[in-house]
C-alpha cells in the first residue's frame, strides 16, 4: 500500500531528487501550491499540487517523467503542471485565475520563486470569472440531471464543484482589492460580504464537501437548490461589473 505523506515536507527531498536526476540544469524550479501548501492539507485525502518549471530544452523532454509521475500518484501526488518561464507569462491574460490561486498558497520546493513576481489585470480577472461561472451553472445543472436526484451523488456533484468556487471568490476579491485569507472556508465568508451573496449557502457546500455535517437526504437536496440559485445570483453580479473595471490607466491607454 502506499504511504501518503502526512507533511507534505516529508516528500521534498525525494521528489527533488527525482526531478534534478531527470532534468538537471533544465530543471529551474519545483513550487508546491494548493492545500499542501496552506492549512487545509488533509493526508491521504488533499491533493499534493507541483508546479515544475523547465527550460525549453527540458519541456521537450517529458517522455522521460512517466515512471516518476506514475509512482508519485500512488502517494497522492497530482500530475504536475509543466510548463516553461515564457509559456506562464504568456498565459497570464487568458488564465490569471488559475495563477492568482496559485500565488495565493504556495511554497518553493526548490529553485526560483517564478510566482513572486507576477501581477495580473483586473479586466482579464473580470472576463475568465464571467466565463468560468456561466460555465460552472451550466455545469451544474446537466450534472444535477444526471444524480437523478440521489442524495449520494448530489453529495458527490457538491464535492467536486465547490473547490473551483472557492478560487473564483478569491478572484472576485482581487477586484476589489481586497486580502484574500488563507482558509477556504474564510475565503467564502470574505467574498460573500464583499459582493452581498450568500455565503452560508457555500459554507454548507463546504461542510458537505468534508463530510463534517448531517443533513438529512432532503436538506442536501435544499442545499443544493440554493446552491444553485447563489451561482445564477453571481453570474448575474459579474455581468454588472465593466469589462474593464478596476484596469490600470496605462493598460487602458493600450487598448
Amino acid at each position: 500500500m502506499a504511504k501518503y505523506p502526512q507533511n507534505p515536507e516529508e516528500i521534498f527531498p525525494e521528489i527533488i531528487g527525482d526531478y534534478r536526476t531527470i532534468f538537471g540544469e533544465d530543471l529551474i524550479s519545483i513550487i508546491l501550491y494548493g492545500s499542501g501548501a496552506g492549512e487545509d492539507y488533509i493526508p491521504g485525502k488533499s491533493d499534493l499540487n507541483f508546479l515544475i518549471v523547465l527550460t525549453e530544452r527540458g519541456i521537450d523532454g517529458l517522455d522521460r517523467v512517466m515512471e516518476a509521475v506514475g509512482r508519485w500518484r500512488k502517494r497522492n501526488v497530482a500530475i504536475p503542471l509543466f510548463m516553461t518561464r515564457d509559456y506562464l507569462t504568456g498565459a497570464l491574460d487568458a488564465y490569471p485565475i488559475e495563477f492568482l490561486n496559485m500565488k495565493r498558497s504556495y511554497r518553493v520546493v526548490t529553485g526560483e520563486d517564478i510566482l513572486a513576481p507576477i501581477v495580473f489585470e483586473p479586466c482579464n480577472i473580470r472576463l475568465q470569472l464571467e466565463r468560468e461561472l456561466r460555465g460552472k451553472l451550466i455545469h451544474l445543472r446537466s450534472g444535477y440531471l444526471a444524480t437523478e436526484g440521489k442524495p449520494k451523488k448530489i453529495r458527490e456533484l457538491i464535492g467536486a464543484s465547490l473547490t473551483a468556487f472557492v478560487s473564483l471568490f478569491s478572484a472576485l476579491l482581487c477586484l476589489k482589492d481586497l486580502a484574500i485569507p488563507k482558509r477556504k472556508s474564510d475565503v467564502i465568508a470574505a467574498a460573500g460580504a464583499a459582493f452581498g451573496f450568500d455565503a452560508a449557502v457555500f459554507l454548507k457546500c463546504e461542510e458537505i464537501k468534508r463530510e463534517r455535517n448531517h443533513f438529512s437526504s432532503a436538506e442536501v437536496s435544499a442545499v443544493f437548490r440554493d446552491y444553485l440559485k447563489e451561482v445564477n445570483c453571481l453570474c448575474e453580479l459579474i455581468d454588472r461589473i465593466p469589462a474593464f473595471a478596476g484596469m490600470t490607466k496605462k493598460a487602458r491607454n493600450h487598448k
